[in-house]
């Protein structure tokens, strides 16, 4: 079995979040990426050199290398494997990517205010049947 080129460690539990990686999902026809959902209960990010507070500040990928990419090149990759990189066509502008990244940290941190703000539906939790959405904004 092929691995991946890129691993992405996304936060399921954030609304907006989960459609990217949806829709990125839609788009790896050829395998290229695999996902690993962050909120799934006994997920350890030790193999990784990072801790959950940096996983959970900005998207992370690793490479079947085993780089670790971080935020904007995380994304950069992704899209650029499915095919879709003129998607994040800005982020390859040196002079723009200091200000996209700025912008991309205070997204990351405000992800769950600006995905209700945006109309997605908060993710639901579910444990031993029973449901509830999680808010934490």
């Amino acid at each position: 079995m092929k691995t991946a080129d890129l691993t992405l460690y996304f936060d399921g539990q954030c609304p907006f979040c989960l459609a990217e990686i949806t829709r990125l999902r839609g788009w790896n026809q050829a395998g290229r990426l695999a996902f690993v959902d962050i909120a799934e209960p006994g997920f350890d990010p030790t193999f990784l050199g990072v801790d959950m507070t940096a996983l959970d500040r900005e998207l992370h990928g690793s490479t079947a290398a085993g780089d670790v990419l971080v935020g904007i090149d995380s994304m950069l990759a992704a899209y650029t494997l499915v095919g879709k990189g003129w998607f994040v066509l800005p982020l390859r502008v040196s002079f723009l990517r200091p200000p996209l990244a700025y912008l991309y940290r205070k997204f990351a941190r405000n992800r769950y205010r600006i995905s209700a703000l945006m109309g997605y539906e908060p993710v639901p939790t579910c444990k031993d049947g029973v449901c509830s959405a999680r808010h934490p904004f």
